[in-house]
């Protein structure tokens, strides 16, 4: 199997839980392919006044539990393959986490960076025209992704307001607070990551302050987890964005101050700021992939798909690995970590936090009613605890590495909605 196969390796690690589970061949069927997948053409007359083609994709890939949920991202390399693993991966989270979504996602080949502001908002919403039968609050329900964000969510919406001739504020999450977004949603994802580490460290009797962190993907999710991670003492010394990264080995990172600058100069800086005044920290100048191969505690990998593979797996000193991109491990990798005795926290579970909020977004949207953001934390921690202590239980009982135990998790509760209508051992009695 090649690795860079990404639907072969979504599929195998779900082959392995299997082996775990009595389970029916109907609902093996039945997870094992998308429901359905939309290809399409956009058409954005650029300002140049040159018309270009962008392909676009939107994948429901199974909604047993309720409508499908899952982000648009905009990036060169989006493919069907990727956007349905992607789907996939997604279908299991929320299965994960128990809340009522499937999984979807969605996707345009396309470098957002060399569009203008002009000709990104006509994409966004001339995507929204292509999928528009193929989403809405009780069917699909999209989010933002890579290279997409609240402000491309709130044209979309908007788009889709126009097209229905009503409000429906249900049918897209990620939106900005003062469109209908929630609050706590735009550090949700690195927040549910935080609170999972956070419940293993205590599980290993571990003390932050003596944990070395590196951050592979400086984006939104990696700053928030970082910010988070810090706070309590964790010592954060390497971090990196797409265009490379920096390592710190004397003095910790502040991520705050690493975000300030940044924002400003388009590029990670060793600095400590204090209000307008920014201090340089000793650093040196790495690549994404020295990071990933650091002699660090905790890595978390927050980038893109297929990162730790065969080629560098036995180059990987960390000791635990937090996943909060999506399929950042391939299968022989996965396999060769655990028997050297690395422990995968698994996207699956470590990154639910960005959909969890995503569904309490979709809630206020539905009830008209909105949250604290107090409470947004509160419920968004009940539910990422609740799902590592049922993955937790699993992974020490079966003695079986956590990415397989949360299959497991998952799978218990597609099987029985999927089951609850019939299968091939029902209708032959």
């Amino acid at each position: 199997m090649a690795e860079n196969n990404l639907f072969n390796v979504a599929k195998e690690q779900l082959e392995r839980a299997y082996e775990y589970i009595e389970i029916s061949e109907d609902v093996k069927k039945i997870l094992n392919s998308p429901k359905e997948i939309l290809q399409v053409q956009i058409p954005v007359r650029m300002d140049s006044g040159e018309l270009n083609i962008f392909e676009g994709y939107r994948v429901h890939y199974n909604s047993v539990l309720g409508p499908t949920k899952g982000g648009i991202r905009f990036h060169p390399q989006v493919t069907p393959e990727e956007v349905t693993s992607l789907a996939f991966w997604m279908t299991f989270k929320c299965a994960v986490v128990d809340i009522p979504f499937g999984g979807g996602k969605g996707g345009v080949a396309v470098d957002p960076k060399k569009l203008s502001r002009r000709e990104l908002e006509h994409l966004s919403r001339n995507y929204i025209r292509a999928v528009y039968d193929f989403i809405g609050p009780d069917v699909d329900i999209p989010a933002p992704d890579v290279y997409t964000n609240e402000r491309i969510m709130g044209w979309m919406a908007d788009e889709y307001n126009r097209i229905i001739r009503k409000i429906t504020p249900a049918v897209i999450t990620g939106k900005p607070v003062s469109l209908f977004g929630s609050v706590g949603r735009e550090d949700a994802t690195g927040r549910g990551a935080y609170y999972v580490i956070t419940e293993y460290i205590k599980k290993r009797g571990l003390n932050p302050k003596n944990l070395k962190v590196a951050i592979q993907g400086f984006g939104n999710a990696g700053y928030h987890l970082a910010r988070l991670l810090h706070q309590d003492g964790y010592r954060i010394v390497a971090v990196s964005d797409s265009k490379g990264g920096i390592l710190s080995e004397k003095e910790d990172l502040h991520p705050d101050s690493l975000y300030k600058m940044k924002r400003e100069k388009g590029k990670l800086e060793g600095v400590y700021c204090e209000g307008t005044v920014c201090d340089l920290i000793a650093h040196t100048q790495i690549t994404n992939e020295e990071l990933l191969e650091l002699d660090v505690d905790i890595l978390i990998p927050a980038a893109l798909e297929n990162q730790i593979t065969k080629a560098n797996v036995k180059n990987i000193k960390a000791r635990i690995i937090c996943e909060v991109a999506n399929g950042p491990t391939s299968v022989d990798a996965d396999k060769y970590l655990f028997e050297r005795g690395i422990t995968v926290l698994p996207d699956i579970l470590t990154n639910a936090g960005g959909v969890t909020v995503s569904y309490f977004e979709w809630l206020q949207n539905r009830a008209g009613y909105y949250w604290k953001e107090s409470e947004v934390h509160s419920k968004l921690k009940d539910i990422m605890i609740n799902a590592f202590d049922k993955v937790y239980k699993i992974h020490t009982d079966k003695k079986i590495n956590f990415r397989t135990a949360a299959y497991i998790h998952a799978i218990t509760r597609l099987k029985s909605a999927i089951e609850a209508h019939g299968t091939a051992e029902y209708f032959r009695q």
